[in-house]
């Protein structure tokens, strides 16, 4: 019999600053509806797929949940066939959970509940878009800075707006500033990248005026103001003299928090305790800079993208990080945020030697791929098939094989026995994973004939075929939840009641009690470098 674990348990964890990861196996819609704090999304269908970068160390307490689909049961004998010891389920699921803490909307939530608690404590100064866009019509001497991915500000920016990601913000800054009387606000498209920016270069002691635009493109848009789109102005790196103080500035702001700076014996250490101690080794530098050469062992993690997202990165709350880039300013930066959401986390030394081969705990059993497979070009050439795609339903949408059914992957076996078409079904997913993952299960609950298809979706294209976009839903897409701060087709009642929400968050955080956040202001009576 599955073991269980009740909410009052989950919550003592937290309280205590204990190891553990509790999943979320709906599909990310219903995640979004309904949450605690720090729950991770990760679909029962996904397990296979995303659990070991999530969850590195195989005797990390883990707790799955439902809302009494299900799915959690299915979702234990799933993760304990990958190899970890320590799997519960959530006494009572969601709703048992509803009746002694707190229940969160939307995703990324720590982040964002943070966000406005360092708002809220710092009286992080911000700007709405009108006065915005009386500035930018009357005043030259002012810099905008979208502090998300590029990707997003590509997508929609504001006018004269620059891609500067958050992470980036202190190392890149000083030199697209003309004069220590330049105004510079940053952006982003609702409320925490922009806070988290905007209060990153205050902290720093960056000595211009620095203001967010208040609710970020979203504000921009409820005022009636145009976006403009497909911008790719971007912030170069900085010059010797701009990084020389970046470092300075970041230094100075890390030694004050507390930051941990540790060296390559230290490093070696706790990767030895990896056993007994969750690690997370991560990159924080750009994207780029870490494809040309990263230490060994370290995942690409962007600063900013890591504060905005941490549950995306850190499934176990409780562990330790260790944090990387070449000089320092950003994993300082980075770190000094992290060490106030309640992480033990460290920032190894400049110069630091990491060797290639390394002491690592033992990994996952993710399991090989079952032998019932097709190609491409035998699926093109198969007669009485039916293709049913586990990717994502915005994936889909873009593009499927011709005839593809979607089909959510925790619902996969009641929804294909509902298909009135016969002969073979073929799985497919974008890189064939997520549909080979799956196949045992569904082999199990099913009589037909199933296969999948090897190389997913990519090669079905690789090999020249076409794809179509009409779509045939087998099952409800809510597998994704609409974001209301992403795209440039949100309904402004959406849009309203994001922010709304987002502008509550410190008060439900309070009535929460398990957060373990604490800001830390600059010393009495010495305000950062201004």
């Amino acid at each position: 019999m599955t073991r269980t674990i009740t909410a009052q348990e989950v919550r003592a964890f937290w309280r205590d600053g204990r190891e553990i990861a509790v999943l979320d196996v709906r599909e990310e819609g219903p995640y979004a509806q309904a949450h605690p704090l720090f729950a991770v999304s990760l679909p029962v269908s996904e397990i296979e797929r995303n659990l070991p970068g999530l969850v590195p160390r195989l005797s990390a307490p883990i707790v799955v949940y439902d809302d009494g689909e299900g799915y959690a049961e299915r979702a234990v004998r799933r993760i304990k066939a990958l190899g970890y010891t320590d799997a519960a389920v959530l006494a009572g699921g969601l709703s048992a959970y509803a009746r002694v803490g707190e229940l969160y909307r939307d995703v990324n939530v720590p982040s964002k509940a943070f966000g406005e608690l360092v708002e809220a404590i710092c009286h992080t100064p911000s700007l709405p878009a009108r006065d915005v866009k009386h500035i930018l019509e009357t005043e030259e001497n002012v810099v905008i800075v979208d502090a998300r991915r590029f990707e997003e500000f590509n997508t929609m920016s504001i006018p004269r707006g620059r891609s500067l990601p958050g992470g980036e913000l202190v190392y890149r800054i000083q030199d697209i500033v003309s004069s220590p009387d330049t105004l510079v606000i940053v952006n982003c498209a609702g409320r925490t990248r922009s806070i988290i920016g905007t209060q990153s270069l205050i902290n720093a002691g960056f000595p211009n005026r620095v203001a967010a635009l208040r609710n970020g493109t979203i504000g921009w848009t409820l005022e009636g103001l145009q976006l403009e789109t497909r911008q790719t102005a971007k912030t170069p790196e900085p010059s010797e003299a701009a990084r020389s103080e970046a470092k300075r500035r970041a230094a100075r702001w890390a030694q004050h928090v507390g930051v941990p700076i540790i060296a390559a014996d230290d490093l070696a250490r706790f990767r030895a305790e990896a056993e007994d101690r969750t690690l997370y080794t991560l990159d924080v530098r750009d994207p780029d800079e870490y494809h040309k050469g990263h230490p060994s062992g370290f995942a690409s993690a962007p600063g900013g993208q890591l504060i905005q997202a941490t549950d995306e990165w850190l499934g176990v709350r409780g562990a330790r990080v260790v944090l990387y880039d070449d000089d320092g300013v950003r994993a300082w930066m980075a770190a000094s945020w992290l060490l106030q959401m309640g992480w033990d986390v460290y920032v190894l030394e400049e110069g630091a030697v990491v060797p290639e081969v390394f002491q690592t705990p033992k990994s996952a059993l993710v399991p090989d791929f079952p032998k019932a497979s097709i190609t491409a070009a035998e699926l093109r050439n198969a007669r009485d098939v039916v293709i049913v795609d586990l990717a994502r339903s915005t994936t889909y949408s873009r593009g499927h094989i011709p005839g593809a059914w979607f089909a959510s992957g925790p619902e996969l076996a009641r929804d294909i026995a509902g298909l009135a078409d016969k002969g073979r079904i073929v799985l497919t997913s974008p890189d064939g994973d997520i549909a080979a993952f799956n196949l045992r299960e569904l082999q199990e609950s099913s009589t037909r004939e199933i296969a999948y298809l090897e190389g997913g979706t990519r090669a079905w294209t690789a090999a020249g075929f076409p794809l179509e976009t009409e779509p045939r839903w087998l099952s409800d897409p809510i597998d994704v939840y609409k974001r209301p701060y992403e795209g440039i087709d949100n309904a402004r009642a959406n849009m309203q009641g994001y922010i709304e929400w987002e502008l509550q968050l410190v008060a439900q955080l309070a009535n929460d009690g398990v957060s373990r956040f604490h800001i830390i202001r600059n010393e009495p009576g010495q305000p950062a470098e201004r």
